[in-house]
């Protein structure tokens, strides 16, 4: 069940004008009040995952820190709009909660002397902090916890992309259930299950090493690759895309490359985001229906989107070693972006790192794509041969599914 203040900041825009100075007239003082929810809503999309990460650190638990942030918002929605919004809002929030934290700890303590030590090693670590610094204390470390927290592997894939949405895309259940196209209960309920399985399992805040990291790694870049490839050929609904979900996987795909500049995949996947990005104005007709790559009006994709993907893929090769699956997929994505128009591309290249990609991520699409490929390079004979054994491979179910796979082929 979600807290009151999960309700109330989830209702912010509902909040009606706060008492003023009678004077300046009601007219006057609802504008404000709207200005102010309108300033509210905006720092907290930009604050609140790094609200929520310096809170867990402290406290070493997802959804008290989010309980925590979202207390401090609901006493920003009471405050703000008849105080004025204050010069440095992210350290407001943050020593809001901060006494809301240390208020939470004094109520659970009991006698037993344990929780009395925990309560004042808390208060301590508060106490200790700069308010006038606080939000940019160890950010970088604390962001990059809570997102290997929120994309643990233990979670299911939906728990963890509805988890990542809400404590680092700033999200309400709302708008997460509004974009999957699913019931709020469906996406309340995977959030509550989520940080109960991430408390039982006792996933500790912290960024991971050794062979550990690897693997944590790569279920964050799942992730955010699975929300952007819901907006860029969405699964339900009527809309062919949803630009938001892809503006969002973007932005934690950027933040995730400035925190880990040394992973090659991390700017791999950013440059495979950002180049097929580019092309979401072409991909929709006047109609709404899908327009297949060889079809679509290369002017219309967006240059600046080319150009930062090509410079992410450039950092990835530069990193050395082999490339992995994102980054070989980007790099195909970036033979049909140098092509201004269908017949310059360079298929031969595009058939050699589908080969690639195929020895590490082996899958119908990718067979399917690697056909389409072979097929512009060698001719539609040689592309059968691989639709055939795709076709009737013993163990493998794909035949069914051909056409559903076209909706994530490259040439879609």
């Amino acid at each position: 069940m979600r807290s009151s203040s999960t309700r109330a900041c989830e209702g912010a825009l509902a909040i009606g004008p706060r008492r003023g100075d009678a004077s300046t007239g009601p007219n006057r003082r609802e504008t404000a009040a709207t200005e102010a929810h309108r300033a509210i809503e905006a720092i907290w999309r930009i604050e609140s995952a790094r609200l929520i990460a310096g809170l867990a650190r402290v406290v070493g638990d997802i959804g008290t820190a989010e309980e925590l942030a979202q207390d401090a918002l609901v006493a920003a929605l009471e405050q703000w709009p008849a105080e004025g919004v204050p010069d440095r809002p992210g350290a407001w929030l943050m020593g809001t909660a901060k006494h809301r934290a240390v208020d939470l700890i004094r109520r659970r303590k009991t006698l037993e002397r344990k929780h009395e030590e925990i309560g004042r090693d808390v208060e301590r670590a508060m106490e200790s902090m700069d308010l006038d610094t606080a939000i940019d204390h160890e950010v970088g470390d604390d962001l990059l916890s809570l997102i290997f927290m929120a994309c643990h592997p233990v979670l299911s894939k939906d728990a963890r992309v509805a988890l990542t949405l809400r404590v680092l895309g700033g999200l309400t259940t709302e708008e997460i259930a509004r974009a999957y196209l699913v019931p709020v209960s469906t996406i309340a309920q995977r959030i509550v299950r989520a940080k109960r399985t991430l408390a039982e399992a006792h996933v500790t805040f912290e960024v991971p090493s050794g062979a550990e990291r690897v693997a944590r790694l790569a279920s964050v870049l799942e992730v955010i690759y699975l929300i952007f490839n819901e907006g860029y050929s969405a699964t339900a609904g009527n809309d062919w895309v949803r630009p938001a979900l892809c503006e969002e996987a973007l932005r934690l795909g950027r933040i995730l490359a400035e925190l880990v500049p040394t992973e090659p995949e991390v700017h791999g996947v950013v440059a495979l985001m950002e180049i097929q990005a580019s092309r979401l104005g072409a991909r929709v007709g006047p109609s709404g229906e899908p327009v297949l790559l060889f079809d679509q009006d290369r002017a219309r994709w967006d240059r600046l989107l080319i150009r930062r993907g090509l410079a992410a893929l450039e950092r990835a090769e530069r990193l050395g070693g082999a490339l992995g699956p994102y980054a070989l997929q980007a790099a195909i994505a970036a033979c049909h972006a140098r092509a201004t128009i269908a017949s310059e591309t360079d298929w031969s290249r595009i058939v050699a790192l589908y080969d690639a990609v195929a020895q590490l991520a082996p899958s119908p699409v990718v067979e399917l794509n690697r056909a389409v490929a072979v097929g512009m390079a060698f001719g539609p004979a040689a592309a059968l041969e691989i639709v055939d054994a795709l076709v009737h491979a013993p163990s493998s179910s794909a035949a069914h599914r051909l056409p559903r796979t076209c909706r994530s082929a490259s040439s879609c």
